[in-house]
């Protein structure tokens, strides 16, 4: 009945990106930010489902996500 709001949680738009890193051998996702400048990925979350990938955009707010491999 009554649900706890969720925080849109706050990234470096300016220097970051979102991006879902996809491993070609394993399959394996995971969803997190690359800088731009260095290049970096920071993980945030392993995506195993399509429910996981909706998770993490309704937690930052994004509408699309990159993959990137």
């Amino acid at each position: 009945m009554f649900r706890k709001k969720r925080k849109v949680l706050q990234y470096d738009t300016e220097h970051q990106k979102p991006v879902i890193r996809c491993s070609i051998c394993t399959g394996e996702q995971t969803a997190g930010f690359k800088n731009l400048q260095t290049g970096k990925f920071t993980e945030v979350m392993l995506i195993r489902t399509a429910a996981d990938l909706e998770e993490f955009k309704q937690l930052y707010g994004l509408s699309e996500v990159e993959k990137e491999y």
